[in-house]
């Protein structure tokens, strides 16, 4: 077959769902030597390309190559480069995520990732220019698509709630933790990012459904029984990021010097960002999967988790688990978190068996074999 991959988002320092089709990609290459794969980008300079083919690990292999459809307006280049590219390479399959060409070669079979559909539920915490782009092409994706995957099954029944697709259309294929030690040096890591010796970290991006501001106040909340804790949030200020974060710091004089702004994480870095911290909290309102959860597994950090149905189906009795809502108890659940010994180890203990169900190295075996039944 011949298999295009819509691979944008990788190497632009982008969380989530570049880690996704990063890892697919990277884990389909050392499994399928029949298939040739065609890795779609826009305009890269040939140092990033040599970069990205490194870190793919596709060097030599001669059935996966990068293709430069150009730059400029991603619906120009969704719509019709694309749709043209398909038709002159005679695509078998394209997979992307949420948004799908405007014109689609009929010998051409479509996949579209879904990783949540976070803007059909909490509207009120996206642009209306997102939205509107959004409610207009999401439902023509998942219509149009010959295959939907669902990161979780929690996603797959929100699409099929909200958009009304047929379930066997619908293929789960969770997503993994990627996260390995590779900087061995904690004193260059934690001067690199000014980060304290005690921590609660909150990583990743900081757009309203995160709930960042929820877990400042949480903290604020605690920071008097824990004086020698620090609240850590890393990661950039990318689109949608959440004003009220600051507003919220400024209303408790007691934390302003116990927060830490970190930015962007070189993946190099991340496994000790998370593995010196002593409790990884993750507060959002809405997720469809949850990465960081499994990172901070791999990290063999406590997890403190708001009880959303992703998070249970992805933690399970690993983490524990507050509402997004209840400050109180998300004040009790940290403070357990960080200081008692005997439901830090149970947790603890739990969290390998619990990581194990998700590898990146399966998922890439289900997306094989969906490719295949498509063809």
């Amino acid at each position: 077959m011949k298999i295009a991959i819509d691979i944008r988002n990788v190497g632009k320092g982008r969380t989530g769902d570049e880690v996704v089709f990063f890892e697919l990609v990277k884990n389909l290459a050392l499994i399928d030597h029949d298939n040739n794969y065609t890795l779609l980008i826009d305009d890269r300079s040939d140092d990033e390309i040599n970069e990205i083919e490194n870190s793919l690990e596709i060097i030599n292999k001669n059935n996966f190559t990068i293709v430069q459809l150009g730059s400029g307006n991603k619906f120009v280049w969704n719509g019709w480069k694309v749709a043209k590219y398909c038709v002159k390479e005679k695509i078998d399959i394209y997979h992307t995520q949420y948004i799908i060409p405007f014109f689609i070669p009929v010998t051409t079979k479509i996949v579209t990732h879904i990783h949540d559909v976070s803007f059909k539920v909490h509207k009120e915490l996206i642009s209306k220019k997102d939205a509107f782009f959004l409610n207009r092409l999401i439902p023509r994706a998942v219509n149009k698509s010959d295959a939907v995957i669902a990161v979780s099954q929690f996603t797959k029944d929100e699409i099929i709630k909200y958009y009304n697709v047929p379930a066997d259309k619908i293929s789960v294929i969770y997503n993994a933790s990627s996260l390995v030690e590779v900087n061995t040096d904690e004193k260059s890591v934690r001067e690199k990012y000014k980060l304290p010796q005690k921590y609660i970290l909150a990583l990743g991006t900081m757009q309203p459904r995160k709930n960042i501001p929820f877990l400042v106040e949480a903290f604020a909340g605690i920071a008097d029984k824990v004086s020698d804790t620090y609240l850590v949030l890393a990661g950039k200020r990318a689109h949608n990021f959440d004003e009220q974060i600051e507003q919220i710091i400024k209303k408790y004089p007691n934390i302003k010097d116990k927060i830490v702004f970190t930015g962007y994480v070189d993946e190099d870095d991340k496994f000790l960002v998370y593995k010196m911290a002593d409790v990884f909290a993750f507060p959002s309102l809405y997720e469809g999967f949850g990465v960081p959860i499994l990172e901070a597994f791999s990290a063999r950090t406590v997890v403190v988790t708001s009880d959303i149905m992703p998070h249970k189906e992805i933690a399970s009795d690993s983490a524990l688990y507050f509402s997004p809502t209840d400050i109180d108890q998300c004040e009790k659940t940290l403070y357990d978190g960080l200081v008692n010994v005997r439901i830090r180890e149970s947790i603890l203990t739990r969290e390998n068996q619990q990581l194990e169900r998700f590898s990146w190295q399966k998922s890439a075996q289900e997306l094989r074999t969906l490719y295949k039944s498509l063809v």
